[in-house]
């Protein structure tokens, strides 16, 4: 069962990293996108928002799933630590409440990596729809149609 705790340390932790590490990625990238953005390349406010839009369901996805594959490692180290109280006859409670407390950290990290994710989400999001406005407050004056 050694495999499993190799699992839970390198497996579900190290992916919960790479996911982090791809969250943030994707905020830099799309930052750096938006400083880009001329409004005079876009027709319409709906190519914009498909432009401005482009990837941001990667870091949604990882914000929705962090915590379940947290949840998932916290489940493989507890049932680790209970197959490893069922191998030795005497129960030291020391040992145990260890394996529980370790099996918890994959659920700390899972909500860490979610909360990063959410957060930079959200921060894109606001970056989208205050693109979009300026896009659209762009056009009414340049069409003549400015309202008081």
């Amino acid at each position: 069962m050694s495999w499993l705790s190799s699992l839970i340390d390198y497996g579900i932790i190290g992916l919960l990293g790479i996911l982090s590490a791809i969250a943030v990625a994707v905020a830099i990238e799309r930052v750096f996108a938006y400083r880009r953005v001329k409004f005079d390349e876009y027709e319409s406010v709906k190519e914009l928002e498909l432009a401005l839009s482009d990837k941001l369901s990667i870091v949604a996805s990882i914000a929705s799933n962090a915590p379940y594959l947290g949840l998932l490692g916290a489940v493989c180290g507890i049932m680790l630590t209970f197959y490893e109280m069922g191998q030795n006859s005497s129960i030291d409670t020391g040992r145990i409440m260890i394996g529980l407390a370790l099996a918890l950290k994959a659920t700390a990290i899972g909500l860490l990596v979610a909360l990063i994710a959410v957060t930079i989400y959200n921060f894109l999001q606001r970056k989208c729809r205050v693109l979009t406005l300026r896009f659209e407050i762009e056009n009414e004056r340049g069409n003549g149609r400015q309202t008081v």
